[in-house]
């Protein structure tokens, strides 16, 4: 049996949270066993993990505080509990799990890169440092495992060198995620919206490099055009009491036009109601689970050229230039006045062949035998693996 230990900043909602709950949930129970360990306290993905009996232990760290006492206690718990393998997500943890590895004999330490370009936002000045350690620190682990081409560029050209690098991305449960008549008839009778209106979504937290404005601002221009648009937002702080996202929302002309949906659990009923699901990301974006699960649904996306979103989309959507709403509210324009049938097909087909979950937790399975079984052959081939990246 191989034993996983999964280190990650907390359990609330978010791609990397989301990602981890999908793979310990399909790993082999027969050769992996897993649990999970969080800096702070866990959050709303605890509760799944722990009604699919993996635990779930926390470190009792504020947000943005590390404690020695906190590092003490996961050095404590790894050599308690002895993985084979620390799999670290984001970078907190790369960093507390590299420190904590160090004391632990045997473990092989694996981190999680989750993001592009994130730490080049003037507001990231604190963790740009610590993205500077985990750089010279870069060495230190058996593998780094990237979920995007333009995370893995970023990342070696800011001076990260590891053993080897993996690049496995971001897969999509497509039992869960999948088109759906009825779904998409009851949710715009939920939200009051005529079944022939243009229904135009983005499924983001309320963060500055999702670029809400510049989606608000696109749906003014594309609203002045088509009266009967309507729009929709869902996300943690997507909601009315949200005042920066009404000011926003005002000033675009928008509020009898747009539905704030906040948070949901069951955004698998949310995506078939759209007729374009759109990312406005300005930068950071690494392999986002909202295109991938929207195309599952068959849903067209026009995106921002960030991150891997081009590579994700494809021939099932449009990539148009970061922060310009004419070139997004044009790409709306385009993609519906295509055959919907014809993007359902395309953007499933595409999901389907490249980013299911069943794919991405086999490569995940492969990369973790590996290591339990063949160290010093892992040791030897990443060598090779950090000149192809450097």
């Amino acid at each position: 049996m191989i034993r996983i230990c999964h280190l990650i900043n907390h359990l609330e909602p978010g791609g990397a949270e989301r990602a981890l709950v999908n793979l310990v949930g399909q790993l082999n129970p027969q050769r992996f066993s897993n649990e999970v360990v969080t800096l702070t306290e866990p959050g709303w993905f605890a509760r799944e993990l722990a009604s699919a009996g993996v635990p779930v232990n926390d470190l009792g760290m504020r947000r943005g505080t590390p404690t020695l006492s906190g590092l003490y206690a996961l050095i404590r718990h790894l050599r308690k509990s002895q993985p084979t393998i620390l799999q670290t997500w984001m970078y907190h943890s790369d960093l507390a799990g590299t420190i904590a590895s160090r004391f632990v004999p045997n473990v092989r330490l694996v981190w999680n890169v989750r993001c592009s370009d994130i730490v080049m936002h003037p507001g990231q000045k604190r963790l740009r440092s610590i993205v500077w350690l985990l750089a010279r620190l870069s060495r230190k682990p058996d593998a780094v495992i990237a979920n995007s081409e333009s995370g893995l560029r970023f990342h070696a050209e800011i001076g990260f060198h590891p053993r080897r690098w993996e690049k496995i991305v971001n897969g999509v449960d497509l039992a869960r995620f999948r088109p759906s008549g009825d779904a998409r008839t009851k949710t715009r009778a939920g939200l009051n919206v005529d079944p022939q209106s243009p229904l135009i979504g983005l499924i983001a937290h309320f963060r500055l490099m999702k670029d809400h404005e510049t989606f608000l601002r696109a749906a003014a221009l594309f609203a002045s055009r088509r009266p009967q648009a309507r729009f929709l937002l869902c996300g943690y702080d997507c909601t009315a009491d949200n005042a920066v996202l009404a000011r926003l929302i005002g000033e675009a002309g928008l509020r009898n036009r747009i539905s704030l949906l906040g948070f949901r659990e069951d955004i698998e009923t949310i995506y078939p109601a759209l007729d374009v699901l759109t990312l406005s990301s300005k930068l950071g974006e690494g392999s986002p689970n909202a295109l991938i699960e929207a195309m599952a649904c068959g849903v067209p996306c026009v995106a921002t050229d960030v991150g891997d979103s081009r590579e994700i989309i494809g021939d099932a959507g449009l990539v148009v230039p970061p922060r310009n709403p004419e070139a997004l509210a044009q790409a709306w324009e385009d993609v519906l006045a295509e055959n919907r049938e014809n993007w359902t097909l395309r953007a499933r087909a595409r999901v389907a062949g490249s980013y299911s979950l069943d794919r991405i937790c086999r490569s995940y399975e492969a990369l973790y035998e590996e290591m339990a079984r063949e160290p010093h052959i892992l040791l030897e081939h990443s060598r090779s693996s950090a000149k192809r990246v450097a």
